[in-house]
């Protein structure tokens, strides 16, 4: 809701793209400054304590904005405010990612994943909606940064309520270096867990398309808005009914052939994408995507969380967060980059092309991702633990 109204906002007050520009940029560069202490944080204190805080903190953030919406304040002061919530967010998505093995049985972190993945598509695609009822109707932004702000607070509530984890904390041991990098090291040298981050991190920078849609329905399909609003529907949809889907399933067999196979059909679909030319071809190739995606991201998700011992799942997730947004923004600015220079269908076929490539590399680069089984019957990596913390 927030990013549909701001960015509406912001446009229709400064009519300049920048504008829009520099809210992405407001809150990633917090998220990655603030890595390695944010992840050192949430494996000391208490997780849940950390989550609830920094939900306040973005419903303070919201109810700023719609101050500022209200009394048509300076804009550098959303600005600063979208600062303070990347700060909070860099605390709070370590600490909320690592909070689900800790009240989760490890058999069904697969099922709860899969659920997890269909509630944030539900969210992703109900939120936008949402704001642009609130915002038809009531003709002002400024009630749906409130409507933010109380369900900021009321996730801050359901954080609160959560179980207290057995784990004990805070850790009284003063933070070495040792310690800030440990969820660095941690992903360096679990071959199976940086050949996951790896698929996800160039699937997303090469054979994302979704910045090229605009350009396609009216330069390549000439099918104009409501065939766009067909195109950026397809592969949402298609994750939000594979997560729904995975949470009838039992774990894979073999779930890192899986998630090659995964993210090889990703790479497929966008190729084949790149080459139609008819309109009910690309929604069904973009739905496939989707498909490929939620796949691929529920097989990820339960890896991270059943290798990394408990004492180290906020410095890992933290590192995953970063890898994952970085890859997001760097994906949209790689496809209108290679846009410009090859055209939009020159950079679908680059990126599909790119991604098969890379699923080859890492095929080979890392074969323990083929051999492994199911994610259920896999232990925390504790040996690597004890050689990246130096403990005996």
């Amino acid at each position: 809701m927030l990013s549909i109204a701001l960015g509406w906002q912001l446009y229709e007050r400064t009519h300049s793209p920048w504008s829009l520009a520099f809210v992405g940029l407001s809150q990633i560069v917090p998220v990655v400054l603030l890595m390695l202490v944010a992840g050192d944080a949430a494996d000391r204190y208490s997780r849940k304590k950390i989550g609830a805080l920094t939900s306040l903190v973005h419903a303070g953030v919201a109810v700023g904005i719609a101050l500022v919406s209200y009394t048509h304040a300076p804009v550098p002061i959303v600005y600063a405010l979208l600062v303070v919530s990347g700060v909070a967010t860099a605390f709070s998505s370590p600490a909320v990612s690592a909070l689900l093995p800790e009240i989760v049985p490890t058999d069904r972190l697969t099922e709860v994943n899969a659920w997890s993945s269909t509630a944030w598509q539900l969210a992703a695609t109900a939120g936008p909606l949402l704001a642009g009822v609130l915002l038809g109707w009531l003709g002002d932004a400024t009630w749906v940064y409130f409507a933010e702000a109380g369900a900021a607070t009321l996730f801050a509530g359901i954080l609160w309520s959560l179980p207290t984890s057995p784990n004990p904390r805070p850790n009284p041991r003063p933070s070495s270096w040792r310690d800030l990098i440990g969820g660095v090291r941690f992903v360096f040298r679990c071959k199976e867990l940086l050949g996951a981050i790896t698929l996800d991190l160039f699937a997303v920078l090469l054979g994302g398309v979704s910045a090229l849609l605009p350009i396609f329905a009216k330069d390549v399909l000439g099918v104009g808005p409501r065939g766009l609003g067909m195109l950026v529907a397809a592969a949402p949809l298609g994750a939000l009914l594979t997560a729904l889907a995975q949470t009838r399933l039992p774990p894979w067999k073999r779930s890192g052939r899986v998630l090659l196979l995964a993210v090889a059909g990703f790479g497929a679909a966008t190729l084949g994408f790149a080459y139609s030319r008819s309109l009910p071809l690309s929604v069904a190739l973009l739905f496939a995507t989707g498909v490929f995606d939620s796949l691929s991201v529920v097989i990820r998700r339960t890896l991270e969380q059943v290798v990394t011992p408990d004492r180290l799942r906020g410095r890992v997730g933290a590192v995953h967060f970063v890898f994952l947004g970085l890859s997001n923004e760097l994906g949209e600015f790689e496809s209108g980059a290679t846009a410009a220079l090859l055209g939009a269908v020159g950079s679908a076929i680059l990126g599909g092309a790119g991604t098969l490539v890379v699923v080859g590399i890492a095929a080979v680069s890392w074969p323990i991702l083929w051999q492994m089984g199911r994610l259920d019957e896999m232990k925390p990596r504790e040996d690597l633990a004890h050689e990246v913390l130096g403990e005996p």
